[in-house]
Formats: C-alpha cells, structure tokens, sequence
C-alpha cells in the first residue's frame, strides 16, 4: 500500500531528539552474524524498511530471528540452509550484496542476484569481485546472478581496493575474518559503520587492526562466537536533524550524537553560517535556534563550495540536505555531488518549490538563497532525497504533500512522528 506526507510548512522544529541506530551499521552487522553459528545480540538496532528486508532474507536462509523488545534483534546462524537469499526480497535492497563475504566464507558458496536499493546512478560491484577473488573465491557474474564459490577455506593476502567502497570493504572484512592467514585491506573505506563493523566481529573473537583507518589488517580465525553489541548513532539522521533545525529556526538538542563524527559536517556547514557545538558533556550537538544563515565566501571573496569525499570528508549521503540548506542561506553556493551521478536530479523538486538554482551537470548545482519556499506536491525518489524533500517542505509557505514516502521509510525510523514530537505538523496517509 503507497503512502504519502501530508506536511505543513512554517513551525519551527525544537526540543530534544535522541538519533536512530545507525541504517548503514544495522544491514553489514546483521550479515555478519551469518559468520558463526551462535547466537548474536544487537542493540540500538533502527525500525526500518531496509533492516525489515535483510531480516526476512535472513529467516529465509535458516537464521533464528527474534526481536525481544524494541531496538534489539537476536539472530542465531546454527543451520543457515543451502538455500539462497530471495531474490524478489534482495532487489529491494543494496544491502543484499553484503550477504556474498560471511556467506562464501562460512559455507563455501552463494549465488546472489543483482541488488536494489536507492537509483541514484551506476553504483558498481566490480570491487567486491575484486576482493573476494583476492581471498580465493571463483566469481561467476550475469546480469541476473553473482555467484561465489570457495575451495575450502579463504586465504588471507594483500588486498588493494580500486576504490574505497564502502560495502566492498565490508564484504572483504567479513570474508577475511574466516580466512586463513592474515589479509592487509588497503585502500579499504572508513565510515563509522564500517568501525562498527569490525568492532563486533573482534567481539565475536576477530583479530582486525587499523580500526577508522584505510589499512585494516586481518588475522582469520577458525571460528568466532556470539557478542552483544550496540550499534552507534546514524550520523547521517544527526547531520539531517541539524539542517532541518536550522532552517526553521529552531533550537534543537541531539541526544548521544557522537559529536567527534560530525567534523567534516561542522566544516561544511560552516560555510553556509550554519552552525552547531557539542554540549558540556561532549555527548550531545546543540543546533541553536535563530541562526542568521549567510554565506560565508572563501578567501578572496569565492563562492564557497560543498563536496563530497570518502571519510573522514562530508559525507556523499548528505549533499542532498546540504541543497537545501543553500537554497535557505542568504548568498551562493556550490554543492558538488562526486560520487553519484543522479543524486542531484531532485532538485528539479526544489526549483518548483520556488528554489534558486542551477543544475549545471549531473554532479553540479549552484543555489543562490534565500528563497522562499512554497508548498508543492512531490515525490520521493530515494532515501536522502525524500528527507531533504520533507525539510523543504517544513521550511515553505503552505501545506506540502509527498508521495512514495516508503523510500524515505527505509532510512528514517518513524521520521513523521518523531518530528511531530518535536513541532512540525506531518500526518501519514495510506492510499
């Protein structure tokens, strides 16, 4: 059944917040517990559209699943089946992919079809072929399967990733924490949920070293074990809940924010007049409210500009609410969009809202702010688009409606009444 926002603009969102668990940490550590046969507990664990997905796929495998209280899944991989994962669930799902590391290194086999997930541009598999073919798996690859297969156990080696991808270094951790021998994973990506990762499998008894650097190494073990393990905040809801404060004005506390995450962010925002600063404790972000957004031009007088770059720079997730938050920011901007080449085409939503920009390729925008925004009937199309649709239309002039909102459900756990907690005025229609 389709959903669809209904969103009144104008009310200042204010009060105190505590972020989901972290989507992008949630779906590689659930994958994960396919690399021992006993029981795993994970907190902090997101109510999303995504960890849904994996978790029927994973019940489909043979995996025990059992959600006991709100935020924890325990999942016990004791008679993971021969089947393969469901296609007709994975093509909802990037996360699918993940399945390939834990599964060829505990079984010796997989056949995944193509993953889902977000269409924001070619998004390539090369670079887990790449890896797992490096730790001795055979690859077999159509445009309706990817199959591995494993001789005995993995061999751990020297891995150079072509690119610092973030779910390929997760499917070769995973892999190379069964391995045989020691693998070196350079070039490897570093994002939190990448940290949490290898967090949980050296509490399940991995030996991973280099942790929140782009040099892993990896000592494989013949087994691992159950762990209990808490998963961090989702930075990326942290820094979508900064925008959304700032531009309606109002002053927002970010409960267990992980402030020592949001560097690139501040930097970023900064350059905007945005701005936010961790409380007394070192725990908490603190958006102030009123904020004067103006843009703040580089040396010289340059228009200053917003790009992404793999971690620790500004995340590639939130350059969609970096647009917005130009388009309510007194001045001009570049936002450069690096690694996808159709996140940006949203904007054309923003422009019929009454936003100022130019589209100058698919990876380009400059936004001349402020502009006031004015209410329109949108469609999501995809995760982070849809929550920047849904700040526009808290910030604009009038009562919005966006429609295919169950993109936005994949990401953010029930972000309309969470918000409506906090002030705004967002009701849920079923269609």
């Amino acid at each position: 059944m389709s959903q669809r926002f209904e969103i009144e603009g104008g009310r200042p969102i204010q009060g105190t917040i505590r972020p989901s668990g972290n989507k992008n940490a949630a779906l590689p550590l659930i994958a994960a517990t396919l690399l021992t046969d006993e029981q795993v507990v994970l907190r902090n664990v997101p109510a999303i559209r995504d960890v849904e997905v994996l978790l029927e796929v994973m019940a489909g495998l043979g995996v025990t699943v059992s959600k006991p209280e709100p935020g924890v899944v325990v999942l016990k991989s004791d008679r993971v089946n021969g089947q393969q994962p469901d296609p007709k669930l994975c093509k909802h799902i990037r996360a699918s992919i993940l399945l390939a590391g834990p599964l060829v290194a505990r079984r010796g086999h997989v056949q995944l079809p193509p993953p889902g997930g977000d269409v924001i541009g070619r998004r390539r598999l090369d670079t887990h072929v790449l890896a797992l073919e490096a730790l001795g798996a055979h690859a077999t690859t159509t445009k309706v399967e990817y199959a591995f297969k494993a001789q005995g156990r993995l061999r751990g080696t020297e891995v150079f990733l072509d690119e610092p991808s973030v779910t390929a270094t997760e499917n070769a951790v995973m892999a190379a924490s069964l391995a045989k021998g020691t693998t070196v994973l350079l070039n490897a990506a570093s994002e939190p949920h990448i940290q949490d990762l290898c967090r949980l499998i050296n509490a399940m008894g991995g030996q991973i070293r280099g942790i929140g650097t782009n040099r892993l190494e990896i000592d494989g073990v013949e087994r691992l074990h159950g762990a209990d393990f808490t998963l961090g905040p989702d930075y990326i809801e942290v820094g979508s809940l900064i925008v959304l404060a700032a531009v309606t004005g109002g002053e927002l506390r970010i409960t267990d924010a992980r402030p020592e995450e949001h560097r690139s962010t501040k930097l970023a925002f900064e350059k905007l007049g945005l701005v936010f600063h961790p409380d007394e404790t070192g725990r908490d972000i603190i958006v102030p409210g009123n904020q004067k957004l103006k843009v703040r031009h580089d040396l010289g007088g340059a228009i200053p500009k917003i790009e992404d770059s793999p971690w620790p720079g500004f995340p590639a997730d939130l350059t969609s609410l970096a647009v917005v938050a130009a388009t309510q920011t007194e001045g001009t901007t570049l936002i450069f969009e690096k690694m996808f080449e159709s996140r940006l085409f949203f904007t054309d939503r923003l422009s019929s809202m009454g936003a100022r920009l130019i589209l100058c390729d698919p990876h380009r925008v400059v936004v001349s702010g402020k502009a006031q925004l004015v209410a329109e009937e949108l469609v999501s199309p995809d995760i982070r688009a849809g929550m920047a649709l849904v700040i526009a239309a808290l910030c604009a002039e009038g009562t919005s409606i966006i429609h295919n909102i169950q993109q936005i459900d994949r990401g953010y756990e029930r972000i309309d009444e969470r918000l409506n907690a906090l002030g705004a005025r967002i009701i849920r229609h079923h269609e």
